[in-house]
């Protein structure tokens, strides 16, 4: 739509927040590219959406998913990625962000619980010590083995294998 992203929290993704923390709830936040969305991410989603009163999804921008995978990434658009997650039932809000990591993005909505997959090690992401200098948790959740966007698309991009002889 030729608007620039922007790593600010849109009005309905930080108002959620307060208002979850204002009734004394728990915000969970989960982020990643969620580029063709698979099984794996979906079961991420519900996982992180467990452990809060709402969940709001750091995703990132179509600039910062090409900086981290290359070029001929994203495969979809982030308006699509963003319109896809919104129609979960575990998803309350999607804000995209920019940087190559969501710390900004995560100060504006200052989550108690920051989610991300079982791949990752808590030592090894960079805004584990700003979620942690607000009293917030990063946990670290359980991961679908074989479900990755990039083995979905290096299958989808081979040819297909020949028909066996006979098979109509």
């Amino acid at each position: 739509d030729g608007r620039p992203e922007t790593a600010s929290a849109p009005p309905g993704a930080r108002e959620l927040a307060e208002r979850v923390r204002a009734r004394g709830g728990t915000v969970a936040a989960a982020g990643g590219c969620f580029d063709l969305l698979h099984a794996g991410h979906v079961a991420l989603l519900e996982a992180a959406r467990r452990t809060g009163d709402c969940l709001i999804v750091c995703l990132n921008s179509d600039a910062s998913v090409r900086r981290r995978k290359g070029p001929g990434r994203p495969l979809v658009e982030a308006a699509d990625r963003m319109r896809v997650l919104n129609a979960l039932e575990c998803v309350d809000a999607v804000a995209v962000f920019d940087e190559d990591t969501p710390e900004r993005l995560l100060g504006e909505l200052r989550p108690h619980i920051w989610a991300k997959g079982g791949d990752y090690a808590r030592s090894a992401l960079p805004e584990t010590r700003l979620v942690e200098s607000w009293g917030g948790q990063v946990l670290l959740l359980p991961y679908l083995d074989g479900r990755s966007t990039t083995t979905l698309a290096e299958r989808a991009a081979r040819p297909p294998a020949p028909a066996p002889e006979g098979t109509p």
